[in-house]
C-alpha cells in the first residue's frame, strides 16, 4: 500500500520549502520531493552566490577608489579559486541548514525525482505516495538557445561552476541575469562583451533605470553589441566566435555564457498523467488561490511564471498552507507591487509601475513622473563617477504613489522602505512630510517633486 500524506512537495526551494514547513507546523502530515541539494535555485545557483560574486565585484571598486580616499592598496590580488571555495562551502552550510530545519519542522525528506501517476499519486525512484494535496514547486532552469554550437556555451548555473576567472567572456542576453554576470565580471577585471537583440537592457523595466545602467556600464567598460541575432557559434584556434544571422563574426572568447531567459522545470513531472495543464515555457498556470486546473493540486514559485523571486514564493507558499492546513479560508498572496531589486553594476531597486505602465493604464495626463539625477556623494574625491537617478510615478489628485525607481549606489537596500510606504497606499505628500536623513542617497526620494 503506498504511504499516505496531507501534503505532498515536488521541489525543495523556497517555495516548497516554505510550504512544507508551514503545513506541518499546522499539523499536516507532509512530504517533500527534492534529489538535489535543498535550497533551489536561489541557494545552489542563482541569489546567494550570485550575492557573494557581487559582494566580491564591490571589493575590487573599492580598492580601485581607496586611493582618492588616502589608502595606498598596492599588491592587492584577486584569487578566483579562493572565492570560489568560500563561496562553495557558504552554499553546502546553507543546505544543511535547510535539511536540519525540515527534520525540526518533521518534514520527511524524499531524495529522488518526483512524476506524477495520476492527480493524487506520485511515485518517487519506483516508490508510489499518495496525498490530499500535492504542490508542483519545481521552480525553473536557464534556457539554451536552439542554435549550432550553442553546447559551447554555460548558463549562469554553469557560470558558478568555473574553476577559472574568463579573461575574454560574452554573455548573450539583456535581463537582469545577464547585466549582473557581466557587472560582476567586468568589476573583477574580465573584459566582457554583451550581445542584445534589441537595443536596450532590462525590456519591463522602466526607461530611466534602462538608459542610465547602460550608460553607467559602458562608461565602466562593457562593451555593448546591439541588434544582434545569433546564428551559431563557432570553435576557432583562439576561442569561441559567435556569428549573428547576418554573417558578422565576433570573437575570440574564452567564455560564452547564455542569458537568454528561463524555462519552467516541469519535463518529466507527468503533468499529463495528472491532468495538469501547461503553458508556454512548460509554466504551470495558477489562479488567484495558486490551485491549477485540477482539484487538490496547486503550484508556487518561478514554475507558475508569476514575478519569479524567492520572496515571492516563500510567500506565496506560506499562504496556500496557511489556506489548505491553517483555517485561514482568505489567505492568499496579493501580487500587486511587490519590490525587487537587480544586483547589477550600479545596483536598481523598483516597486509598482513604470512610466510606460502608467501610462497605458491611466492615459496621457492621468499621471504625473518625478525624476532627479544626481552623483551620490561617496565619489566626491573619486575620478570614477556612478550615477544616481530616482522617479517616482504618481496617480490621482492625491498624487498616490504608484510607482518608484532607483539606480545608484544603495538602490538595492533603500527600496525595502519606500515599497511599504507605497503598499501602504501613501501619497507624494508622505513623502515630503518626512523628514530627510543627511547626508544621504535616500533624502532625495523624500525631497523629489
Amino acid at each position: 500500500m503506498a504511504r499516505h500524506y496531507d501534503f505532498l512537495v515536488l521541489g525543495g526551494g523556497s517555495g516548497g520549502l516554505a510550504a512544507a514547513k508551514r503545513a506541518a507546523g499546522h499539523g499536516a502530515r507532509t512530504a517533500l520531493v527534492e534529489p538535489h541539494p535543498l535550497g533551489g535555485t536561489c541557494v545552489n545557483v542563482g541569489c546567494v552566490p550570485k550575492k557573494v560574486m557581487w559582494n566580491a565585484a564591490g571589493i575590487a571598486e573599492a580598492l580601485e577608489d581607496a586611493p582618492g580616499y588616502g589608502f595606498e592598496v598596492e599588491g592587492a590580488r584577486f584569487h578566483w579559486d579562493r572565492l570560489r571555495a568560500a563561496r562553495a562551502a557558504y552554499v553546502e552550510r546553507l543546505n544543511g541548514i535547510h535539511r536540519r530545519n525540515l527534520e525540526v519542522a518533521e518534514v520527511e525528506h524524499l531524495a529522488g525525482y518526483g512524476r506524477f501517476v495520476d492527480a493524487g499519486t506520485v511515485e518517487v525512484d519506483g516508490t508510489t505516495y499518495t496525498a490530499d494535496r500535492i504542490l508542483i514547486a519545481t521552480g525553473g532552469r536557464p534556457r539554451v538557445p536552439n542554435l549550432p554550437g550553442a553546447e559551447h556555451g554555460l548558463t549562469s548555473d554553469g557560470f558558478f561552476e568555473l574553476a577559472e576567472q574568463p579573461r575574454r567572456v560574452a554573455i548573450v542576453g539583456a535581463g537582469y541575469i545577464a547585466v549582473e554576470l557581466a557587472g560582476v565580471l567586468n568589476a573583477l577585471g574580465s573584459e566582457v562583451t554583451m550581445l542584445l537583440r534589441r537595443e536596450h537592457l532590462l525590456g519591463g523595466f522602466d526607461a530611466l533605470m534602462r538608459e542610465t545602467l547602460m550608460d553607467a556600464m559602458s562608461t565602466a567598460g562593457v562593451n555593448f553589441l546591439t541588434c544582434i541575432h545569433m546564428d551559431r557559434v563557432e570553435r576557432g584556434d583562439d576561442g569561441y566566435v559567435l556569428v549573428s544571422a547576418d554573417g558578422d563574426r565576433t570573437g575570440d572568447f574564452d567564455q560564452v555564457v547564455w542569458a537568454v531567459g528561463r524555462d519552467a522545470s516541469t519535463e518529466g513531472l507527468g503533468l499529463e498523467a495528472a491532468g495538469v495543464e501547461t503553458g508556454p515555457e512548460g509554466i504551470v498556470p495558477v489562479d488567484e488561490w495558486q490551485d491549477t486546473n485540477i482539484p487538490g493540486v496547486h503550484a508556487v514559485g518561478d514554475v507558475t511564471g508569476r514575478a519569479p523571486l524567492t520572496p515571492v514564493a516563500i510567500a506565496a507558499g506560506r499562504r496556500l498552507a496557511d489556506r489548505l492546513f491553517g483555517g485561514q479560508a482568505d489567505a492568499r498572496l496579493d501580487y500587486a507591487d511587490i519590490p525587487s531589486v537587480v544586483f547589477s553594476h550600479p545596483p536598481i531597486g523598483t516597486v509598482g509601475l513604470t512610466e510606460e505602465e502608467a501610462e497605458e493604464r491611466y492615459g496621457q495626463g492621468g499621471f504625473a513622473c518625478h525624476t532627479t539625477t544626481f552623483k551620490d556623494m561617496y565619489y566626491a574625491p573619486l575620478d570614477r563617477k556612478e550615477p544616481t537617478a530616482m522617479k517616482v510615478i504618481t496617480v490621482g489628485p492625491h498624487e498616490k504613489l504608484a510607482g518608484i525607481h532607483v539606480i545608484g549606489r544603495g538602490a538595492d537596500e533603500m527600496i525595502q522602505g519606500f515599497a511599504a510606504t507605497l503598499k501602504a497606499g501613501g501619497t507624494l505628500q508622505t513623502l515630503r512630510d518626512t523628514v530627510a536623513i543627511h547626508p544621504t542617497a535616500a533624502e532625495e526620494l523624500v525631497l523629489i517633486g
